[in-house]
This record gives structure tokens, sequence and C-alpha cells, in this order.
């Protein structure tokens, strides 16, 4: 019989989960619901497997794997978690985690994968994380991608490609794992040509030479998008991202790609926009757009009116003149977060607390993993919890902190206010905690906030 520890903070998702393990999985279950209750444990006993939650209290999931990393503890851990972004399975994956399973709406499902699971993750254990097994567990992880996404290892062969990928390329896994030469570019392109998993290391002159558009480059994603086309010849426009995956000693272990088509959504628009280009130059480029006029005139407008909205309001204090000015950039672009975020501002400083939320809700949407974000939403939550006398808000506000922290370990506003509140909780113990915390951070200087400068975006 295996031991597992489980470590979550929803006790009745942990009885559940505990009851089915040791009902199905035949396995002997003990549980905590903080990763200081799992240190506690494992320092009088081994288990043969660790599931761990993501978002837990005081240090969270992917904090607690680095400690026990960093002990030299080698034993299996399994990420069960709500959280679904890649970013999220990558951290997991880069810093030692066997595993990567998302939370979602089909338990019984999910429990049967974590069985399955455990008893692979142990079985391994013994195997060491080679290279051969760290691209093993990362093809395992790509299935629970909802986007259609791959992988290539170190000399550009396919690893792993999912259902989605399937369902977009009409590629079955057993027809392309094991190919490399890029002929994972072929359903794309119609031929052999760099895809952006294969430019990963490039500098950004390179990636622009090869036809790519760069929209965005964040905790080492690059973001582009690029002309391709397709098996009967028409043009189609390819939205991608790729990250580098590397395991717990650093070593290079595989580029993670994923596609979507974007040419229903505005791509006719945006091809007609392109300029034609010779026959020859079609052959060696088999993608070449040329820079979009409808990207630039949509991005180019949302970006003027956002810049003039803030100053108006960081210059001038003018809130409701600055508001309009947003919602024209949101118009234009409506996946611009800081747009909606500096909208929030303004409408907190015209006291509109429930509206600001609601922007910062939307900006934090569009991106979960940004500090400034996912801080101003926390404070509201707070401010609205205090003024308002809702439990409810702060608890949520305690939540949306611990998430910052996840990011940010350091930011000792975040430590503060958690530790405000606590306070407001009724929770005394905790208050002192995360106030020692963040006073902690600032006497030793490796306090870190990360903030837009507006001087200088102004």
């Amino acid at each position: 019989m295996r031991s597992v520890l489980l470590v979550d903070d929803e006790e009745l998702l942990l009885d559940a989960t505990k009851s089915f393990l040791e009902r199905f999985g035949n396995m002997k279950v003990q549980t905590t619901t903080s990763a200081k209750g799992a240190l506690g444990l494992l320092m009088n006993s081994a288990f043969d497997a660790i599931v761990i939650d993501y978002y837990l209290p005081e240090i969270n999931g992917i904090e607690l794997l680095k400690i026990l990393r960093t002990k030299g503890d080698t034993t299996p851990v399994i990420m069960f978690t709500g959280v679904g972004r890649e970013n999220a399975a990558i951290e997991a994956l880069n810093n030692g985690a066997d595993f990567f399973l998302k939370k979602g709406e089909s338990p019984a499902s999910e429990f049967r994968e974590l069985v399955h699971m455990i008893n692979r993750a142990v079985d391994r254990r013994f195997m060491g994380r080679s290279l051969g097994v760290a691209q093993k567990i990362l093809s395992d992880t790509i299935g629970f991608f909802p986007e259609a996404s791959y992988a290539i290892d170190r000399e550009g062969v396919v690893i792993a490609w999912n259902r989605e990928m399937t369902a977009l390329t009409g590629i079955d896994p057993k027809n392309i794992l094991g190919k490399g030469d890029s002929s994972h570019s072929i359903p794309f392109f119609k031929d052999k040509f760099p895809m952006l998993t294969d430019l990963i290391f490039e500098k950004d002159e390179t990636l622009t030479k090869n036809r790519y558009t760069i929209i965005d480059k964040e905790q080492g994603m690059i973001i582009a998008w690029i002309k391709g086309e397709t098996k009967e010849g028409k043009d189609r426009v390819l939205w991608m991202k790729a990250m580098a995956l590397h395991d717990p000693k650093g070593t290079f272990v595989a580029a993670i790609g994923s596609v979507k088509d974007i040419t229903d959504d505005f791509g006719q628009e945006l091809l007609r926009q392109t300029i034609p280009h010779s026959r020859e130059n079609q052959k060696s480029h088999p993608s070449a757009p040329v820079k979009s006029g409808m990207f630039d005139k949509i991005l180019g407008k949302a970006k003027v009116s956002h810049k003039e909205g803030l100053r108006l309001y960081y210059r001038e204090g003018k809130y409701a003149e600055a508001v309009s000015l947003f919602d024209r950039a949101i118009e234009s672009d409506p996946t611009m977060a800081f747009a909606w975020y500096d909208r929030g501002v303004c409408l907190r400083e015209l006291g509109k607390d429930e509206d600001a939320l609601k922007n910062f809700d939307k900006a934090v949407e569009l991106m979960p993993a940004e500090e400034e974000l996912l801080f101003a939403r926390a404070e509201m939550l707070r401010r609205i919890g205090i003024l308002r006398g809702q439990k409810s808000a702060i608890e949520a506000a305690v939540k949306a902190y611990n998430k910052l922290l996840e990011i940010n370990p350091n930011q000792a506003e975040a430590w503060n206010s958690l530790g405000n509140c606590m306070k407001e909780l009724g929770k005394s113990e905790l208050t002192r905690q995360y106030y020692d915390r963040s006073g902690d951070l600032i006497r030793r200087g490796i306090a870190r906030k990360k903030m837009r400068d507006l001087n200088t975006l102004v």
C-alpha cells in the first residue's frame, strides 16, 4: 500500500480526495491544510508521493515544492490545482514537480487520473529525473492544456502533441511524434518553415526576419503572429506562443508551443492589407506577411487614447475625462488590460468602488500574472470589505493577495495588507506573522514591487 501526503486548504475537497485515493487507489493518505503542516509531517515521516494544491495560505504550493527540492527531498510531487494556465504548469515542472493535474468539473475523472499519476510517479522514483523522463512528464502534462499545444526537444524532434493540436491539424500524434526537421510546421505553412518554438532563443531581429510579428514577451513566453497557408493554398493568420522548459538543474529540456488560427476572427481584414509578394519570395518565405496596417491602426489608436488618458488623470487629475479616453482605447482593443486597469483607477478615485472592481477583474482576467493589476484588485476588495463591513470581500482579498505573493513573495505591501485583512477577520496570530514578514523584507532590503513608471509612460 502506497503512502501519500495530501496538502490542500479546501477541507471538503481534501476529505473527498482522501476518501477516493484510499478506497479506489489502495493508498494510505495523510492530510494537512498548509505547507507548514506538510513540512512538519515530513520531518518525522516519509511518503511515497505528495499531492500539493497550488494555492495554499502563507506558503504556496510552488514555494513548498522549492523548499522540498532545495532540501534534497526527491519524493514525487503532483501539483493538483484549479490554476489552468500554461505558465502554472511550466512553473511547477521547472521546479521539480512530476505531474501537473488541473481541477475541473469532473472530480471522479480527475481523481482516477490522480491515482494513475501517483502510481506512475512512484514507479519512476528510482529512475531519477533524466532528460527522457522529464520529456515524458512534459508530454503527459501538455495533454491537459486547453489550447492546441505541442513540444519539441533540443534537436527539434516532436515529443508532445495534444488532442487540440490533432483537431487543428488533422494529424494524429502517432504520425508526428518522433519526427524532426520542422515536420510539425507543414500543417501551418504547407512546407517546412521555422515555428516560433524553433526560434525561442533567437533575437527579435531573427524572428522579424522570419516574418513573425512579436506581440509580447512575458515570463519567458514569446507571443507572436504570422501568416501561414493551408494545404489547399489559402492564406491563414496564426497566433503562436512559445516557452522554454528547463529541468531543476537548469538543463534545457524542450520548447513548448501553442497555435491558434485567428483567420476567422480578424484575419481576413489583416490579409487584405498585406502587400503581395512575388512567387519567388513566396517560395523562400511561404509565410511572409508584411506589417499590417490594420494592426497598426487598431493598436496604435488604442495606445494613443490610453496614453492621453494616462496623462489626464496622472498629470491633471481629470478622472472623468480620462475614463472617456480609456473607453476609446478599449473599444479599439478590448484586450488592452492596462486600459481596463487605468479606467478602474479613475473610477476608484471618483468613488465608484464597485465599478472600479469590475474593471480590475477584467484587467486581471486578461493578464492574470501581472503584479500591479493583482495588487490593485486585492486592495479594492479589502477597501470594499472594510468600508462596507463585507466579510466575503475581505476573504476574497486574502485569496487575491495570496495569488499575488505566489508571483512575488517579496512584496512587503502585500504582506502588510494581508495582515490588515487578518486583523479584520480576528486572526491575531496570522496578523502578527504577516506584519512581521512585511517588516522583515523591508529590514533586509529585499522588498520588491513591480509597478509601471507613469512618468516615463506619460
